[in-house]
């Protein structure tokens, strides 16, 4: 027996060192297993069961600073309606109309004014002319006006192609504001000069713009208003003279769809008046479409050399601001008329 006690603790009376917790383990791993074999207790079928309770101490909320806070909801709006109604209807919003862009309102045509410096003279039925009753031309007497039906050639004024003018005559024209019409469409503007020989002219209007020799002279401008003088210088003794033009105003309002011309409505789109040294004439409203004859009688006190000629204006930018010219003629009047 004491040889079992001396095995057990080792070095006879000295434990060796772990034996007691080896045979510890053994023993609590057999009496684990005695228990698993036994069977379970039945339950009472008609009692509670009851599921025992795991509480888990989780410590003081940690809050993560990285993290951003979560969504609340607020709480959800109530409508409360009025008791004992009629409850309020429904307005819908008005829906959305498309604006639409102003159409296009065609600017009234124009009824001019005449001012009280420039009094229409009435539309004449035939060739109108500047003096009721012209004095009667001497017998004889000479065409004294230089290059009179423009046959005698031509120049360029300041070397410009569009201003061609009858030599021993000078063209004039203003430009910029019109006081008969503001409208900046009918500023006054340059015109176009052409000598014109008969054949730069279809056949048709040989005879319609020229009568006298192979030329005549178209002064004009397309879409533009114009006021201009043609001018020549004539050395005068004294006595009294005979100032004779003829003129075809040109004055296109439109065409037609076959091409024919529209002449001008307005008794007031052509003007025409005599220039003689610093004195003029009332403006006069020839014929459009038509050759027209105008003659003005003057008498001089002095001889001198006078400056004479013609002023024309188209106030509006018509289609097309067309004169013809050509047959000119001064001549001395006979004594005593």
């Amino acid at each position: 027996m004491s040889e079992l006690n001396g095995w057990r603790t080792g070095s006879w009376g000295r434990p060796r060192p772990g034996m007691a917790g080896r045979w510890g383990w053994l023993w609590l791993a057999g009496l684990l297993l005695l228990v698993a074999c036994q069977s379970s207790p039945d339950l009472p079928a008609d009692g509670p069961l009851l599921v025992p309770t795991v509480v888990i101490d989780m410590g003081e909320p940690v809050v993560d600073p990285n993290l951003p806070p979560t969504w609340t909801p607020g709480a959800a709006a109530v409508a409360v309606l009025p008791a004992g109604g009629p409850y309020p209807t429904f307005t819908p919003r008005p829906s959305a109309t498309t604006p639409f862009f102003p159409s296009r309102t065609p600017i009234p045509s124009r009824t001019p004014v005449p001012g009280p410096e420039n009094t229409p003279v009435p539309t004449p039925t035939n060739a109108p002319t500047a003096s009721v009753t012209p004095p009667a031309p001497a017998p004889g007497a000479a065409n004294l006006l230089p290059n009179p039906s423009f046959e005698e050639g031509w120049y360029h004024i300041g070397g410009i192609p569009e201003l061609q003018v009858a030599d021993q005559w000078r063209l004039e024209w203003d430009e910029g504001s019109n006081s008969l019409d503001p409208d900046p469409w009918n500023a006054w503007v340059r015109p176009e000069a052409r000598v014109l020989s008969s054949d730069f002219l279809p056949p048709s209007e040989h005879n319609l713009f020229i009568w006298d020799g192979e030329q005549t002279v178209k002064i004009f401008k397309g879409r533009g208003a114009v006021s201009f003088r043609l001018l020549t210088d004539v050395a005068l003794e004294p006595g009294t003279y005979i100032f004779t033009i003829n003129v075809f105003p040109d004055l296109v309002d439109g065409y037609t769809a076959s091409g024919q011309k529209i002449w001008a409505p307005d008794p007031l789109s052509g003007e025409v008046r005599f220039i003689i040294g610093s004195a003029t004439t009332d403006w006069v409203l020839p014929s459009f479409g038509r050759k027209n004859t105008l003659t003005h009688a003057f008498q001089l006190e002095t001889a001198q050399t006078l400056r004479l000629g013609v002023a024309i204006r188209g106030r509006w930018a018509i289609e097309n601001n067309g004169w013809f010219m050509d047959d000119w003629s001064l001549v001395r009047a006979a004594d005593g008329s």
